[in-house]
């Protein structure tokens, strides 16, 4: 598997390339990263894997892939409910409602986890005294 990171305005014509290839989509993923997200979309041909990589910060507006890959709407509306990135053009726009979540783009700076120490058990009493 290859990984190249590309500019987000190099991102439609990066994936028209795949797709006169005959490659096919095979997942697109974000990740928070500090202050910023990479999104990886990763394309197959003949089991061989290549991925682009564009990193984004909230409030940048992502184009959508899908003039090229229909179906990139389900990912493309995955990262805007869990993360809150907008994706612009997207095939079908679900407008925040294709995963219902407690807590609104939950991945979008998620708090900071703490490790709390377990507390130590009490000794067991030794002798007969009990």
């Amino acid at each position: 598997v290859t990984t190249r990171e590309i500019a987000v305005a190099d991102l439609v014509k990066e994936t028209g390339a795949f797709k006169a290839k005959g490659c096919r989509l095979v997942q697109i993923g974000c990740t928070g990263i500090g202050d910023a997200y990479e999104i990886n979309y990763t394309f197959e041909r003949n089991n061989a894997f290549e991925t682009v990589r564009i990193t984004v910060h909230d409030g940048d507006v992502i184009p959508s892939i899908a003039e090229h890959y229909w179906a990139s709407f389900i990912y493309e509306n995955e990262i805007h409910d869990l993360y809150g990135l907008t994706v612009d053009g997207m095939s079908v726009d679900f407008s925040g409602h294709l995963i219902h979540t407690a807590t609104k783009n939950p991945f979008k700076n998620p708090p900071e986890v703490t490790k709390v120490e377990k507390e130590k058990p009490a000794p067991e009493p030794k002798g007969g005294d009990a």
